[in-house]
């Protein structure tokens, strides 16, 4: 994406105020909160001027805003305008690229409902492919070209594809590569220090906090210049959290598949018990090469429904990314997370990964860690929802 300014560089990463205007035109079911949590708050309810995307939690207005960044090569300030990196309320305003795109989703709505039973099977990515303008002539460049490397991401099992690979085997050589499950039993909880770094930092690293409680406790705290920016999971209840001068919600629950996602981050920090927090486990796919290495991908069902690909490198049976996927009113959007330089605690003997990087449509980051400290003492507060930034 083409990045203007600083907020621009952030509103491009997060996309997080982009308010193109919407009604919901697919019918489909949204997930409930929690009982007991937060209720969600809507689309219409956190941004202003919403005429197509009303009734979707405002988490999933922002990650449509994504999938419309990722179809057509834009940041926010393309659609929105220059005016809209220097105040919220900007991005309410009527821009011609905004009127376009609600044209487009009632179009695209229209064609699926008429053609293909309501089922989402043309997207704005169908056409556009990255480009502003879909292509109508054929590219003789294209044509003749190599093939492009297939995308690690779209793998997908082959139906009848024989396979040697087998799920609870390679489950088990990465709970033995990472340590065995006994030194597994003994790290309770960690905390850890490091850097972060992505379109919301400007690309500058700031200093960030993860605290991990056994089995699935798990917070974020990146300390932006502008404030600290938060992801914190209690085990139930999810919440992202900013000051608003960087978010336009301060304090954001999270459902659906962004639960399911921070859930699956904090299992992932204990894996001992991987095996039964995602089931129905199956394998059938393709051989892949990643960054130059041969990797073993299954796919499992995690707690609410949604499915998870994870990704292990053959020759260590460390785990080097996991894809997960989630619906937005106008498209399935993929977030995965690649994990690199493994090394084992002191005196625990579990090994964890010292850096990782989250890629999804609103942006990428990457955290790099400079130390751990195992079996540490945290505070219950620290995985609840967060107070409201000031």
């Amino acid at each position: 994406m083409r990045l203007i300014s600083v907020k621009a560089r952030y509103l491009a990463g997060l996309i997080t105020a982009c308010l193109l205007g919407g009604a919901l035109l697919y019918g489909q079911a949204r997930p409930a909160a929690p009982a007991g949590a937060d209720k969600p708050l809507m689309a219409e309810e956190a941004f202003k001027n919403i005429q197509v995307l009303r009734g979707i939690p405002a988490k999933e207005f922002m990650e449509t805003m994504g999938f419309f960044a990722a179809s057509l090569s834009l940041n926010c300030s393309d659609c929105h305008g220059e005016e809209s990196g220097s105040d919220w309320a900007n991005y309410a305003t009527d821009t011609p690229m905004k009127n376009t795109a609600r044209r487009m989703v009632v179009m695209v709505s229209t064609l699926n409902k008429a053609n293909f039973g309501n089922t989402r099977s043309v997207t704005c990515y169908t056409c556009h492919r990255g480009n502003q303008r879909p292509q109508v002539i054929p590219s003789l460049a294209a044509q003749y070209a190599e093939p492009p490397e297939p995308d690690p991401d779209e793998i997908e099992k082959v139906p009848g594809l024989r396979s040697t690979v087998n799920p609870q085997q390679v489950l088990d050589k990465y709970i033995q590569a990472v340590g065995g499950a006994p030194a597994l039993a003994k790290l309770t909880s960690f905390t850890a220090k490091g850097s972060y770094e992505g379109f919301d930092s400007d690309f500058s690293p700031v200093p960030v906090d993860l605290y991990a409680k056994a089995p699935d406790m798990r917070t974020t705290v990146a300390h932006m210049k502008g404030g600290d920016i938060t992801y914190s999971f209690n085990g139930q209840e999810a919440w992202s959290a900013g000051p608003s001068t960087l978010v336009p919600v301060p304090v954001l629950p999270l459902i659906g598949a962004d639960l399911e996602g921070v859930r699956l981050d904090a299992h992932l920090a204990f894996p001992g018990q991987i095996k039964q927090q995602i089931t129905d486990w199956s394998a059938g796919f393709p051989p892949l090469m990643l960054d130059g290495k041969a990797v073993d991908v299954i796919e499992g069902k995690m707690a609410g429904g949604g499915r998870v690909k994870l990704y292990f490198d053959k020759a260590t049976g460390l785990l080097v990314r996991n894809v997960r996927f989630t619906e937005t009113a106008v498209g399935t959007v993929a977030t995965h997370v690649t994990y690199t330089d493994y090394r084992p605690l002191a005196g625990v003997g579990v090994k964890v990964p010292y850096q990782y990087q989250v890629t999804w449509v609103d942006g990428q980051y990457t955290v790099k860690l400079t130390s751990y400290q195992p079996n540490a003492q945290i505070d219950a507060a620290k995985f609840g929802k967060p107070a409201p930034p000031k």
